[in-house]
């Protein structure tokens, strides 16, 4: 406790010093897009052209805080034309800035030279990029589909989890260990058709900021990194529709004002339409009549503006994937449907020209279902997990040298373990070997961003959280063979196992030059609730388990240090960043293991992983041309003592190198072209290494734990955008995306298996490995309309 009462003590008295000079006045507002009224997230008040300002948080809201005189303010933000404003400051200031948007087709990613693009070596934030919905969308994607979590698989430390997969590893950690907030409600199943597109519809989505390492303390519960989505709030001056029509997919939004100037609307769909288009070729007499797979989202927000100090929201997601497999033949058929629910109610108010804060009420909701019928006999499993969260978050804009953040949240956590049931007849099963699980997640925090001198910079921090399993829950006492011997029962809100601890955090920023910076970072994080899998990539029946009595916190501790430099007055930005993670009490599933409907927890092994590598980002933002190279190379080990003989073996998620080349090319007005190359160190795997019969039956012996590799993956997309001009004036602008996804179709692996032909008897036996590929090339077409 005593260094907790020592970054408290120093956040006090390093913000209180600087306020007892003379008189100062403060101007304070948000920053907004002039032509739609939305906010802008991060953008930068500079003052008099120093490096001297604030930026707007993650509602858009700045208060800048200055001694009595006059200032040349500085109002940017990434594809807005900047804006200068003289003020003579004598008093206190409540106004918002509207930017302008820089007019291009692709304003996100044409950066004009008045843009300051400086964050990348004067923030004391590492591992962070915010990256604009435009470049999502100008970008090749598969089957036509803009996705933005594909994108991210593009930058350096982020590496994919197999062909066409969505899933994302950062890092060398797990793909539970990323937290993806949707309007600050966690999404906790990110994939459609098991993973191959994601759940975010980009024509929702506003910003997008990713955050790999040094982790301010607002953010909690995961060790790896933060993916914070932010969805569009409406147009508050004129109503906009934007559709899309694609090669498996279509897109519909709709936004515009309640009260003009006051209170706005989004509705945004996205539905893909396979089934309905093979419905007509499959006859009713067919055994597979009725058969299909579709998946939709629904985004919906509204807000509105009480007064100049109270702003509330209601924002929601909606999604589902459905599979449906019938065989008349066999009498037998399957429903499977999963999805995500998530909810945010948010209240922003500014008590006075310094102090913001939001308060956020959420729900979220994951399940899955099978049902399955052969006969007259029917069996149902389902998992999932409901949260219901309550936060906290205040901004105190001390000055320009300080910005202090504080807050707390909770969260009521209800676990759906695999809960089996079944019927046959009149007689219904409901086996009593599955229950339910429930959890108290507390967090709170403190940080400060502080600009100690001109050159060094520091953000820390500290986070306290806590974890409860609670009741009601009944607790097992059971011998070596599993058999229970006693239990303990826990009542309502009764608590099995408490665990908890803090979370320091510091990143520090020395500036070389105006164009130059070092920067270092420690971070601790706690996990709490855990995804387990026996396969390689997420899918949706993957369990999400809370830490019990028995399952432990994972414990994560990541250092970074990077040197970052822009150079050609800002056109390019460049960083090497290197790090080393270290992660207790990791989980697997121990050997041999086969589902079944015990408790999981019965099931898992512990140990523990460690990661570490270098990533090298360079990224041209200014220009006709504009795209980034990036390359990691990297090594992740994990060590059970139960698995391995205890020996350390690469992770699944190792990847030794990892190059992505995107480059966007503005031709014309007409025309704009785009390409991705990516190249990949091949997964890890084990294999067979011996085959012998047993009783006339092949056996397989197969390596230690991914000691083998498949063969490297890499794979070039291309995209050309044409959005025609019209000589008369049109209340509509269109716009056709055409992509080719794998140009050269390159047979990359997506498993192996091993194939027997002949016989022993004869001496004509042969076992060969053989390779299957998913997707060769793939051109896709979509048409683009905006009224």
């Amino acid at each position: 406790m005593m260094y907790v009462r020592c970054i408290l003590i120093f956040i006090f008295f390093a913000c209180a010093l600087p306020l007892m000079a003379q008189q100062k006045f403060t101007w304070k507002g948000y920053v907004k897009d002039s032509l739609s009224g939305e906010t802008l997230i991060n953008a930068s008040v500079i003052v008099n052209n120093e490096s001297r300002g604030v930026t707007t948080n993650q509602y858009g809201y700045f208060s800048i805080t200055l001694s009595e005189g006059s200032y040349k303010l500085i109002f940017s933000y990434i594809g807005y034309e900047s804006k200068i404003i003289d003020v003579d400051l004598n008093k206190d200031v409540a106004q918002d800035i509207l930017l302008l948007p820089i007019s291009s087709t692709i304003q996100d990613v044409v950066v004009t030279s008045s843009q300051k693009r400086l964050n990348n070596v004067k923030s004391a934030q590492m591992g962070q990029i915010d990256l604009s919905i435009a470049t999502v969308k100008s970008l090749p994607s598969f089957m036509g589909e803009t996705d933005i979590l594909k994108t991210l698989q593009l930058l350096p430390g982020v590496r994919n989890a197999g062909e066409g997969n969505s899933g994302f590893y950062v890092r060398g950690g797990g793909p539970d260990q990323n937290l993806i907030l949707l309007d600050e409600a966690v999404v906790y199943n990110t994939g459609h058709l098991f993973g191959f597109f994601s759940v975010f519809n980009s024509d929702a989505v506003k910003n997008l900021t990713l955050i790999k390492g040094g982790m301010p303390p607002q953010y909690g519960g995961r060790l790896s990194s933060v993916i914070d989505i932010a969805m569009k709030e409406g147009n508050v001056n004129k109503t906009e529709v934007d559709a899309g029509i694609g090669l498996i997919a279509s897109r519909f939004s709709i936004q515009g004002p309640i009260v003009k100037n006051k209170a706005s609307y989004i509705i945004s769909a996205r539905r893909t339409y396979i089934d309905l288009l093979i419905k007509p070729f499959v006859p009713k007499s067919s055994s597979f009549s009725g058969s299909g797979y579709y998946f939709y989202d629904l985004n919906a927000k509204m807000n509105y503006q009480v007064s100049n100090n109270d702003h509330l929201y209601l924002s929601g997601y909606f999604g589902r994937d459905k599979f449906d497999f019938n065989n008349k033949r066999r009498s037998f058929s399957t429903s499977i449907p999963w999805g995500n629910a998530t909810a945010t109610f948010r209240w922003n108010h500014s008590f006075s020209k310094k102090l913001f804060s939001n308060v956020s009420l959420i729900y979220n909701d994951y399940k899955f279902d099978f049902l399955g019928t052969q006969d007259n006999f029917n069996f149902g499993l389902s998992s999932g997990i409901k949260d219901w969260n309550a936060k906290a978050d205040i901004d105190y804009f001390a000055s320009t040298s300080h910005k202090v953040k504080f807050g707390a949240q909770y969260t009521y956590h209800t676990f759906y373990p695999s809960v089996a049931s079944g019927s046959q007849d009149s007689v219904v099963f409901h086996p009593a070997n599955t229950q339910k699980k429930y959890a108290n997640e507390y967090g709170i925090y403190i940080q400060d961003d502080w600009d100690v001198t001109h050159r060094i910079k520091i953000n820390y921090g500290i986070r306290y959280s806590a974890f409860q399993q609670v009741g009601p829950y009944t607790k097992y006492a059971t011998d070596a063979n599993g058999n229970k011997l006693d239990s303990t029962a826990y009542g309502n809100g009764q608590v099995v196992k408490t665990y908890g601890g803090f979370e320091p955090r510091i990143t520090v920023r020395y500036a070389l030059d105006d164009n130059s910076s070092i920067k270092a970072s420690a971070t601790r994080n706690l996990q709490y609730i855990h995804l387990v899998s026996s396969a390689g990539t997420t899918l949706p029946t993957d369990i999400w388990v809370p830490s019990t009595y028995r399952v432990k916190p994972q414990d994560g501790i990541l250092y970074a240090a990077g040197y970052f430099r822009n150079f050609s007055n800002n056109m390019f930005e460049t960083s090497l960043e290197l790090y080393y993670k270290t992660m207790k009490n990791q989980i697997e599933y121990k050997n041999g293991y086969t589902p079944d409907l015990s408790d999981p927890e019965e099931s898992f092994v512990f140990g523990k992983g460690w990661s570490y590598g270098s990533e090298l980002f360079i990224n041209k933002v200014k220009g006709r041309l504009t795209g980034w190279i990036g390359y990691t190379l990297s090594w992740s080990w994990r060590k059970f003592p139960d698995l391995n003989d205890g020996n350390k073996y690469p992770s699944k998620y190792d990847r030794r190198h990892d190059l992505s080349v995107v480059g966007m090319y503005e031709i014309t007005k007409k025309w704009k072209v785009s390409s991705t190359f990516v190249f990949g160190t091949g997964n890890a795997i084990s294999l067979p290494e011996r085959f012998y019969f047993v009783d006339g039956v092949l056996t397989q012996e197969y390596s230690s734990i991914n000691a083998y590799r498949m063969k490297p993956y890499h794979r070039l997309d291309v995209a050309a955008t044409y959005t025609p001009v019209h000589k008369k004036p049109r209340k509509y602008t269109d716009s056709w995306v055409f992509s080719i996804y794998n140009l050269y179709s390159r047979q990359n692996p997506y498993f192996y298996y091993f194939d027997q032909t002949g016989n022993v008897a004869d001496g004509s036996l042969a076992i060969t490995a053989k390779q299957v590929s998913l997707f060769p090339i793939i051109p896709a077409v979509t048409w683009n309309v905006h009224f």
